[in-house]
């Protein structure tokens, strides 16, 4: 049986109603993942045992300069035929089996390996202007496009993504997320309805230090593979979540929008609405969807999205899928439910509930500390504020009831 073989999928989107939860340190402050895998675990029935999945942030600090691909594998020959091609086009610093434990409720696993990688300096010069972060995400597309058995699902530098098929807690302790020490973890916990659930199509979905859970349906997914398709990104996956982790590459990444106005692009007001806003919001609203019509997502959704220097939560804009969020202190955590978060912390200073289309998110408080001084440089071109109203930061404890929604 060949587990990655994308043929055997059909190329339509995939429904789910599924489970979501992270949490984050935002003092950078490492956690084991045994609190996350119980948040997730609070949340079994909203799972089917086909789809579990985490992403950790924070847990190759020896190696935190080099990009960690974890990769799946059908074959011992797709193997080889993947190493010929990252041989090719890094230096390979290490590479080792990604440790897990034997578990009777995780069966027909693949092949699982991680490499710490560069892009080498001769295969650099056919990028031109473009950064080593273009020349990964063209070597994660070329991968898991050409080799039928082969899948990189993690591609970031110091964070990881670790997934497969089986409820979240049994991936979680299959994985031994206990040993490892992140300041950031998000999960997910799948409920696939129209396509198979297998180790690829489980969440996060993932690209250079981007992870993305979801809870719902992206009805545009047709729309929004098309549009990506002009700018190199290549869908092979058939789950729609996918779109969302190749969205934000784009936007943040590549367009260098902030996380605003990339959150505004793909879950903008309603055209009636929209009029109503403000003048300065109403003019930034109608050139966003104007200029990226193409990556508005439709359908009911929550959104749960983690990069280095923080978290951001969303829902579309009429609110059809959960999202709660809670802080203590310096933990800011988000959740389908609210039992998820309080099985971890049963004394937050403050709950509240995602309004509708208005992101949520929380940063690093001191980043160069955590990611270093070229990661913060990157963070900080994105770091722009939109008009009041466009976005939500994690509320602390007695800020104005107004702005909890």
């Amino acid at each position: 049986m060949r587990l990655l073989h994308r043929k055997q999928f059909p190329t339509s989107k995939d429904i789910s109603g599924c489970a979501i939860s992270g949490m984050m340190s935002e003092t950078g402050t490492p956690m084991s993942g045994e609190a996350i895998i119980r948040s997730i675990a609070n949340m079994h029935d909203r799972s089917n045992g086909l789809g579990g999945g985490f992403a950790a942030y924070g847990i190759y600090p020896e190696m935190r300069d080099r990009y960690a691909l974890h990769v799946m594998y059908d074959a011992m020959d797709d193997k080889q035929e993947t190493e010929r091609i990252i041989s090719r086009w890094c230096t390979v610093y290490g590479d080792e089996t990604i440790p897990t434990r034997p578990s009777a409720l995780v069966r027909h696993r693949p092949i699982l390996h991680r490499y710490f990688v560069n892009i080498k300096p001769e295969v650099m010069e056919r990028f031109c202007d473009e950064t080593e972060d273009d020349a990964i995400v063209d070597l994660v597309m070329t991968i898991n496009a050409d080799v039928q058995g082969g899948f990189v699902f993690s591609s970031g530098k110091n964070m990881g993504v670790f997934k497969g098929v089986g409820f979240p807690e049994d991936i979680g302790e299959f994985y031994r997320l206990d040993e490892y020490q992140a300041y950031i973890w998000t999960s997910h916990g799948r409920f696939p309805t129209n396509t198979t659930g297998w180790w690829g199509g489980a969440h996060p979905f993932s690209l250079l230090d981007w992870s993305v859970v979801h809870n719902g349906e992206i009805s545009s997914y047709g729309i929004n593979k098309r549009y990506l398709d002009n700018f190199g990104y290549k869908c092979t996956l058939h789950t729609d979540t996918e779109v969302i982790a190749y969205l934000f590459d784009l936007l943040v990444r590549k367009h260098r929008l902030p996380f605003e106005a990339a959150c505004m692009a793909m879950a903008p007001p309603f055209w009636p609405q929209l009029e109503r806003l403000p003048e300065v919001r109403r003019e930034l609203a109608r050139t966003l969807r104007i200029v990226y019509g193409g990556a508005l997502l439709n359908g009911p959704f929550s959104v749960l999205v983690g990069h280095a220097g923080g978290m951001v939560g969303f829902n579309d804009r009429t609110k059809l899928r959960p999202m709660v969020g809670a802080r203590k202190g310096d933990m800011v955590y988000m959740a389908s439910e609210e039992g998820a978060i309080r099985e971890v912390c049963n004394d937050p200073e403050v709950v509240w509930h995602a309004a509708g289309g208005v992101p949520i998110m929380a940063h690093l408080k001191e980043p160069e500390k955590v990611i270093g001084p070229e990661a913060t440089a990157r963070l900080k071109a994105h770091s722009c504020r939109l008009p009041a109203g466009a976005w939500q930061e994690a509320p602390r404890a007695g800020r104005a009831a107004a702005s909890v929604q």
